[in-house]
């Protein structure tokens, strides 16, 4: 259900549950939360994206009931995202939903197809959001927008997300992967500490 391949210094994580829109599993999040470290020492840039036409449907409804969607495997794997010291792409294959936000919001880049929508309804379903979520989101779209979102449950299309600043370009379904290594080129073609460095002080 996550698959793991390695292009050289390229690594791709695909979340592979098309069947069910990609939702997630905690046995899937556990599987990423292990993978994500041990790209660590070894990939220069990493591509999150999924199969089908969704990217995910956030938490799988059963695993959810059972306490998934306040379990902090959630939290562990954006943070062992937005801690790789390589560049990561979220290849956004189609829509983002609930609890799926937050490996997507740890990336450094997020391209998405023209059809993705974009909705995070913990307001409406009680819970909150993962502690990371919104100070990512807010940095991204600003604090308005991060409550249009988390508070009031909008919907945001492809076109609106990059207005807001949530998506950095909007690509087709057949050029996504390939669009993904052209920007992943120059950080491929670079020494691991200086990209890495770049990263640093993008952040500070």
């Amino acid at each position: 259900m996550i698959e793991v391949t390695q292009d050289g210094a390229l690594w791709t994580f695909r979340l592979n549950r098309p069947d069910k829109a990609n939702a997630l599993t905690r046995q899937m999040l556990a599987d990423l939360a292990l993978a994500v470290p041990a790209a660590r020492e070894q990939a220069k840039a990493v591509i999150l994206t999924g199969a089908g036409t969704v990217f995910s449907a956030g938490a799988d409804l059963d695993a959810a009931r059972a306490g998934l969607a306040t379990d902090p495997v959630w939290e562990e794997l954006s943070g062992a995202i937005a801690d790789l010291p390589c560049l990561t792409i979220a290849a956004l294959n189609g829509t983002v939903a609930g609890g799926a936000f937050g490996m997507v919001l740890a990336c450094d880049l997020r391209i998405a197809v023209p059809e993705a929508r974009f909705f995070y309804p913990v307001m409406k379903l009680g819970f909150l959001p993962q502690p990371s979520d919104p100070a990512r989101l807010v940095a991204l779209v600003g604090p308005s927008r991060a409550r249009l979102i988390l508070m009031a449950g909008a919907r945001i299309g492809a076109s609106d997300a990059l207005t807001f600043g949530l998506v950095d370009e909007i690509v087709e379904g057949d050029r996504l992967l390939a669009r993904s290594r052209e920007l992943a080129a120059d950080a491929l073609g670079a020494a691991p500490d200086h990209a890495a460095a770049i990263k640093r002080m993008c952040r500070d």
